[in-house]
């Protein structure tokens, strides 16, 4: 890996932890640049998980406090989000990389329409569901159906869990926007974690990339998320959005090619 290989990483995984600070999407940019680099699909796929993993788990700390109410669904939540995530990474480790090149680019336009459409269908869920009807059985039933196809996709590629799990979270008795967003980063940290040690073991890191990308991620939410919070969110999203249509195409008509 050249110096300047190592900066453009280092560079892209600093933008990438900036956003999923902010505003998620941050693969969107880690995980093309390893593939554009030289790594294979499946290799930047997990390469690109394990980059991105330490600074999803430092965002755990400040929600400490906020899950007191909701330790219950935390774990049941968690034990089906750590089986889905098992199941999804071992998918993508027996996938074979020409079946995984050709999906890739359904993949990336999955995430895309779920970045760009999740919250609103977050909100619709919310409204929908706001007079009770229907949220004990879905709570009960449906909701834990649910969480393990989000956990079982984020383990297999994982663009976009976190809205899923936000417009999932919508439609129970949850009101405060700020414990649904710490049960969505300690159940993607979850999930990603169980991916992170899978795909440790079968030895499919490129831990040079790895460890530059892990630096800048970790630089990005830090440092990264102040100076991004002074842009509008809307033109952050606008801006991830783009790249996911742009990446989506390009990959198709690499396909195609």
């Amino acid at each position: 890996m050249t110096m300047s290989v190592a900066f453009l990483l280092f560079f892209t995984a600093l933008i990438g932890g900036a956003l999923n600070s902010v505003a998620g999407g941050g693969s969107f940019f880690t995980f093309p640049t390893l593939i554009f680099t030289g790594l294979a699909p499946i290799a930047a796929n997990a390469t690109s998980t394990v980059a991105l993993w330490p600074g999803s788990v430092a965002s755990i700390a400040p929600y400490k406090d906020t899950l007191n109410a909701q330790r219950r669904t935390l774990y049941s939540l968690a034990a089906i989000s750590l089986a889905g995530g098992i199941v999804g990474s071992l998918v993508l480790i027996n996938t074979p990389q020409s079946a995984f090149k050709a999906i890739l680019p359904f993949l990336l336009l999955i995430a895309t329409v779920i970045f760009a459409f999740g919250g609103n269908a977050a909100a619709y869920l919310r409204k929908r569901f706001e007079n009770g009807v229907g949220i004990s059985f879905f709570t009960k039933y449906i909701l834990p159906i649910f969480q393990f196809i989000i956990a079982l996709y984020g383990g297999y590629f994982g663009g976009g869990i976190g809205i899923l799990m936000l417009a999932l979270f919508a439609v129970m008795e949850m009101k405060d926007i700020h414990t649904m967003n710490a049960l969505k980063v300690i159940l993607a940290s979850s999930i990603n974690g169980v991916a992170v040690i899978i795909f440790i073991a079968y030895g499919i890191v490129h831990w040079p990339q790895a460890l530059v990308m892990a630096a800048g991620a970790i630089a990005g939410g830090y440092f990264g998320a102040f100076f991004a919070q002074k842009i509008p969110s809307k033109y952050v999203r606008v801006f991830v959005i783009l790249v996911g249509v742009s990446l989506t195409i390009y990959f198709f008509a690499q396909n195609i090619g």
